[in-house]
């Protein structure tokens, strides 16, 4: 005969133990039907399927296979469970991501449309140098109000830094040595006749000369005020 162990398959269910009990009952004729509780420790005491009479050896092997069945199908639905759930993890997070990624670029996009409206606004209120009535000289006061309404609001400091250095604002400085000439002492004075014919005399034609020579080297006069700061020079 089979020695199959059978402890570990839960031998029975309660409806199982009593069907084996009666079947022991009828089977031996003179000895009477355990009751559910003695047979049921009888029957969790057994470990061997030898152990156990052959006519409800088939019973007992049923009932444990269905248990077995069942919480195999339990694990399965525990496991089915735990796979949804961490899938649904995963998409939330990706989701999550997702969601952050797209926020941060549409306030970038943000960020950037305002700052290019800033300067359109800047560029739209900046003045020519012929917007400036001719005058037979300036006071610094009034060389800086110019330079304020034509050189874009954002650039103006910057402007402003390298042109204190340069001639602390004085139109008509000039350099003996070097030939350098007027408010962003250009050398020589004279490439300054490509913004007027009055470049040395007329403040707002050396703005306009001095601004299109920043943006052209440096692209602004912000960039030519770093590169001025490393090199003290432009």
């Amino acid at each position: 005969m089979s020695r199959i162990s059978v402890r570990g398959f839960a031998v029975a269910s309660a409806t199982a133990v009593t069907t084996v009990g009666a079947v022991v009952g009828v089977a031996s004729g003179s000895t009477p039907a355990a009751d559910d509780n003695n047979f049921e420790a009888t029957a969790a005491d057994t470990t061997l399927l030898a152990d156990i009479p052959a006519g409800q050896q088939a019973q007992v092997q049923t009932a444990s296979l269905t248990q077995q069945a069942d919480a195999q199908a339990s694990a399965a639905d525990a496991a089915a469970k735990k796979s949804v759930e961490e899938a649904a993890r995963i998409q939330a997070a990706k989701d999550a991501k997702s969601k952050k990624a797209a926020a941060e670029d549409r306030l970038e996009k943000e960020r950037q449309e305002k700052k290019e409206r800033a300067e359109r606004a800047s560029r739209s209120s900046v003045r020519s140098a012929s917007a400036f009535a001719t005058q037979s000289s300036y006071t610094v006061a009034e060389v800086q109000a110019m330079a304020r309404q034509m050189v874009p609001g954002d650039q103006f400091q910057c402007f402003s830094n390298i042109v204190n250095h340069e001639s602390t604002w004085n139109y008509r400085a000039s350099n003996p040595s070097s030939g350098a000439y007027g408010l962003v002492q250009a050398l020589p004075g004279s490439k300054m006749s490509s913004a007027g014919a009055d470049w040395q005399t007329n403040p707002a034609t050396q703005i306009k000369w001095g601004l299109n020579y920043m943006d052209g080297r440096y692209g602004s006069p912000c960039g030519a005020w770093s590169f001025w700061q490393a090199n003290h020079w432009y």
